[in-house]
């Protein structure tokens, strides 16, 4: 069983030293998470810092488990309010915190955008936070964002994948049997993929890693045979394309 304090946030851990800090957003038409990953290590790294107004609750929950203080990475996938609206307020209260995300994101936004300079990782390049390592994984305009990528950490098999399997809904179970239907179903309704030209050699290669987890920004997380569910994925878009 998670903490949920009085706001309905939400902290699990969901593999070993890897927690989820999920917010309901019940003013939503039926309701949506946003959800951040905390790495807990001797450097710890936040993956999505959640929206600039959601901060309080945000840096709440990374309080039940470490100092905010202690917070040396703030990651993201792509430059989006959900991903990085809360970026400088976190660098503020993290005297040590670097921003981590794309090249491109580094380029196009995140060094005019941020408090400080941007840590740019290359496609498959590592960041070893102590006993856990993660590395960055591109992946272009998958599902948006020219600047898009995906953080993969190798200990515990835990790909964060953003907005991918995007569910609905203010159920925060930490995990779901399933998150492809919920997710499609999002899709059909507000399909929010860019479908470029690279999307299926993305998602064979992030399937390529093996994920035990899946962690979801907007929804549960998933945990089972990861690759398998992202080539499904991969199916469902290019029968749609």
């Amino acid at each position: 069983m998670g903490i949920v304090d009085d706001a309905g946030t939400r902290v699990d851990e969901l593999a070993d030293g890897v927690y989820r800090i999920s917010t309901p957003i019940t003013s939503f038409p039926g309701g949506f998470t946003f959800n951040q990953f905390l790495i807990e290590d001797e450097q710890p790294l936040l993956f999505h810092t959640g929206p600039r107004r959601l901060f309080p609750l945000t840096a709440k929950g990374i309080r039940s488990v470490l100092p905010l203080e202690r917070l040396r990475y703030v990651a993201f996938s792509h430059v989006e309010a959900d991903e990085c609206g809360a970026l400088n307020e976190l660098l503020a209260a993290a005297p040590l915190a670097e921003p981590v995300c794309s090249r491109v994101a580094k380029m196009t936004s995140i060094d005019d955008l941020a408090d400080r300079p941007a840590r740019a990782l290359a496609d498959g390049e590592g960041l070893a936070l102590g006993r856990h390592t993660v590395s960055w994984r591109d992946a272009p305009h998958v599902p948006h964002g020219w600047d898009c990528g995906f953080l993969f950490e190798q200990t515990t098999r835990t790909l964060f994948c953003g907005d991918l399997f995007t569910q609905a809904g203010a159920d925060h179970v930490p995990f779901a049997a399933d998150v492809l239907e919920p997710s499609e179903a999002v899709r059909r309704g507000m399909d929010y993929f860019a479908h470029g030209r690279g999307t299926q050699e993305a998602l064979e290669r992030l399937a390529a890693t093996g994920p035990g987890v899946l962690a979801c920004m907007h929804g549960a997380s998933w945990r089972g045979d990861g690759g398998g569910l992202l080539r499904a994925l991969a199916q469902r878009l290019r029968a749609d394309a």
